[in-house]
Parts: structure tokens; C-alpha cells; sequence
């Protein structure tokens, strides 16, 4: 027989059971049973939940054509282990993390989604040309598509007229070398010549490494490009465009060398030869020549071959800058001129010591010109270019990034070789600082240094 007191609490414990029962869904029946008025907005698709509720982000498609294909309603909306799931048209089960126990708090509606983009730490920037976004976590809501066309604010006179301040930088910075040669009486030995030479070997190296092979690397591992089959894929093509640049030269040098053979073999005429000449050369002298070794390296300086090489890798590379200069959005452009117009001043000099030193000496030949000519001139055609294009070119596209970082790779050996065997090599191992004095070999070094740490500073920015 139980007694009022214990019927009284055995009645209380029913009402508390039966009130937490009703506060507390089921596992398999949440609140919201369907959704409904689905809509986009942009690339993200949003739904009413029903019966009742405020707008939710569903999803994000991948494309516009993914996007156009999403259900306009979703139905039978059911909970498994605290996610929540809707099933679409083809009856396959979708997640909803809006309306999961994990995610946070209710629904957001469209300026909650809007406002955890803008606090986002996410830091997009340009990197030649191209837009690089690091840090931070998008939600599924805010995420855009990055690899579609990217519709940017363009301020045509600005890069109209920045064309015109990158020709005069490059031609300043590549005819100065020249113009001192011939018009002050440089010498290839002075010093305030060496160490704009040494300077500009440091400024090769490091856009060999720094630049082009950093460029590269971030271009295949773009995020539009996807996983490549290969990891090793920027330094191997790094690693033809060394051999290239190698095979090049070494053909170049074999073909010279069997010229030069055919011209010392050919038979001379007594007419041609003034008797003098040969009444005062001794047949020791003759047998000493013949034994005497060819020097094993020619002068950097003097080989019309490497300088030939190294602006072929310059202006791979001066082209891709010129275009991808002028299709950065009007947010990057500024910075970006900047740092190009000293990357192009501190390049035209190491490209026009190069020039200067090539024989004769002293005398501004055709050759020459020519030479100085093409580097002043390639990255304004590719400003221009790229101010045609700037409305059909897309920076997120794969065949885009793919060939960039191609050509960039492929710059980036060239430039390696060029910068560590004839300038570096040539000059220190085989050249005149290998017995320099003590002064003109520490201010040599110092202008090579400076050379790296200045160019690898403009990497920050570009």
C-alpha cells in the first residue's frame, strides 16, 4: 500500500519525463520536415525550412552549370547522429550544415553570411598577375568560384601611361652600361664597372630562383589547377629549361669552334702575307703556338652566344609580366607597377653590362643595339597585349596557370644556368676576380649580395 506522500512523487517524475520528452525531438524527427523556395544567390543556394523558419544557406555549387541544375525543394528532412539530411530530387540523401547540431547557433540568414565573410582573415593578393588567396576559412556560403573570370575594375589611362614609364625604365637601365662604356671610357676591369656587373649577376640568380621559380610553383599549385600526377613538376621544367639553355650554348660553341678550325686549316697565300712577317716569326714560336692550349672558358663578356641565351630566358619572362601587370585588378595595379619598374631597372642593368662587354669594347654596333633594344621594348608589348586581352583573360583558368607557370619555369632555368655558370662562374672561377685584389674582390662580392637581397625583396610584392 503506497502512501500520499509516494504517490505524490511518483506523479511529479511523470510530468518532468513527459515535459523533457516533448522539449527534446526525436533523433529521427527534427523540426524541420522539408525545404522549400529554393533559390541562388550568386553561386549559393538558399531555402526556406518548413514548416516555418528563417532563409538558410544550403549549398555552394562548383559552376553556374552546377548552380542551374540544383532542386528547387528538398524533402524528408531527417537527423543521423546529430547531421541533419534532406533528400533532393533523385532521392539522394544531402547534407544540410546549417540546420546539423554541430553548426553554430541558428540558421544565419544573408547579412549574417555577409558579415562572416567580410571579418574573415583571409588575404588575397597578386602574384604575377594572378590572384592568390591564403589564410582563412570560407564557409560553404561565402565560397566563390575562383576559377571562373573574375570581373575587375580597369583604369585603362593608368596602364596606358604606365606603358610608356616601364619603356623608359628598361631603356634607361639597359643603354646606361652602354652609353658608360663608350662615351666615359669604362673599362671592362674598372671597378665602378665590375660591381654593376657583380650586381646585376645577383640580380640573374635571384630571379631565376626567387621570382620565376617561386611564380611557377605558385601557379601549379593553384588551386584551379588541382593536384598534378607529378609533384616535382615546377623543378623539372625548371630543370629542361637549365639543360636547354645548355645545349644551346654547347651546339653554338661546337658550331663556332669547327668555323674556326676550317679558317685556321684553310691554305694561305704568299701574296696575302706580308714578308715581314714571316721573316720575324722564329720556328719555335710556330711550334709553340701549335702546342699552346686553348683557354678552357671564354670570357662571359666576350661570348655573343651566353648574352644571347640569357636574353632569351629575360624575355620569356618580360612578356608574361607585361600581360599579367595590366590584368591585375585596379586593388594590385599600383604596387605592382612599382615593384616592376625597379625589377626592370635593376634586370636592364645586369642585361646591359652584359651587352657592353660583348667585342669590340668601346664601339655601340648594331648588334648591340639590337640586343638592348628588345629588352626595352618586350614587356611594354606585353602591357599591351595584355590591355587588348584584359576582358577575355582569365588568371584562375587551368590552361592558363598551367602554361604560365610553364613558361615561367622554363625562364627560371635558363636564367639559373646563365646566372650560376657565365656570370658567377665565368667571372669568379675563370675570369678576372679569380685574381682580383682584396678591394675589388669584397666590393665584387658585396655588389653580388646586394644584388640577391635586393631583387628577393621585391618577391615580397611581386
Amino acid at each position: 500500500m503506497f502512501s500520499a506522500s509516494t504517490l505524490l512523487l511518483l506523479f511529479l517524475a511523470g510530468v518532468n519525463a513527459q515535459s523533457s520528452a516533448s522539449a527534446k525531438p526525436s533523433a529521427a524527427t527534427p523540426t524541420v520536415t522539408s525545404l522549400a523556395d529554393c533559390h541562388l544567390h550568386g553561386l549559393v543556394q538558399y531555402c526556406m525550412p518548413m514548416p516555418s523558419g528563417t532563409e538558410i544557406a544550403v549549398t555552394t555549387a562548383a559552376s553556374s552549370a552546377a548552380a542551374s541544375a540544383l532542386p528547387s525543394s528538398y524533402a524528408d528532412c531527417h537527423t543521423h547522429g546529430g547531421e541533419t539530411f534532406c533528400v533532393d530530387r533523385n532521392g539522394d540523401d544531402v547534407l544540410i550544415p546549417a540546420l546539423s547540431s554541430d553548426s553554430a547557433g541558428s540558421p544565419d540568414d544573408h547579412s549574417a553570411e555577409e558579415k562572416e565573410a567580410d571579418t574573415g582573415k583571409e588575404n588575397c593578393h597578386f602574384h604575377a598577375g594572378v590572384e592568390h588567396c591564403t589564410g582563412g576559412a570560407r564557409s560553404s556560403a561565402t565560397d566563390l568560384d575562383r576559377c571562373s573570370q573574375v570581373s575587375r575594375d580597369y583604369n585603362i589611362p593608368l596602364r596606358i601611361g604606365s606603358i610608356f614609364v616601364v619603356l623608359a625604365t628598361s631603356s634607361i637601365a639597359v643603354f646606361l652600361p652602354l652609353v658608360l662604356r663608350r662615351f666615359a671610357k669604362f673599362k671592362g676591369t674598372n671597378l665602378a664597372f665590375t660591381i654593376i656587373k657583380q650586381f646585376g649577376t645577383g640580380v640573374i640568380i635571384a630571379t631565376g630562383f626567387v621570382h620565376l621559380l617561386t611564380h611557377a610553383d605558385l601557379m601549379f599549385k593553384h588551386e584551379c589547377v588541382g593536384e598534378l600526377m607529378y609533384e616535382a613538376t615546377t623543378t623539372s621544367v625548371a630543370m629542361a629549361g637549365l639543360l636547354l639553355a645548355f645545349a644551346v650554348e654547347y651546339v653554338g660553341c661546337r658550331i663556332i669552334e669547327s668555323r674556326a678550325a676550317k679558317l685556321a686549316n684553310a691554305p694561305v697565300h704568299p701574296e696575302s702575307q706580308p714578308s715581314s712577317i714571316s721573316s720575324t716569326v722564329k720556328p719555335e714560336d710556330n711550334a709553340q703556338t701549335a702546342t699552346a692550349p686553348v683557354h678552357a672558358h671564354a670570357e662571359p663578356g666576350d661570348d655573343k652566344l651566353s648574352v644571347l641565351v640569357m636574353e632569351l630566358g629575360i624575355i620569356f619572362h618580360s612578356i608574361l609580366i607585361g600581360i599579367t601587370l595590366v590584368v591585375a585588378g585596379n586593388s594590385g595595379f599600383a604596387q605592382l607597377l612599382i615593384v616592376i619598374i625597379f625589377h626592370q631597372g635593376f634586370e636592364g642593368l645586369a642585361l646591359g653590362t652584359r651587352i657592353a662587354g660583348l667585342s669590340p669594347h668601346r664601339e655601340l654596333t648594331l648588334h648591340k643595339l639590337c640586343l638592348a633594344t628588345m629588352f626595352a621594348l618586350i614587356t611594354p608589348l606585353g602591357m599591351a597585349i595584355g590591355i587588348g586581352a584584359r576582358n577575355s583573360f582569365n588568371g584562375n583558368d587551368r590552361e592558363t596557370l598551367i602554361a604560365l607557370g610553364t613558361l615561367d619555369a622554363l625562364s627560371a632555368g635558363i636564367l639559373v644556368y646563365v646566372g650560376a655558370v657565365e656570370m658567377l662562374a665565368g667571372d669568379w672561377i675563370w675570369g678576372e676576380l679569380r685574381t682580383a685584389a682584396m678591394v675589388k674582390t669584397a666590393s665584387a662580392a658585396t655588389a653580388v649580395v646586394a644584388g640577391l637581397v635586393l631583387m628577393g625583396l621585391l618577391a615580397k610584392w611581386a
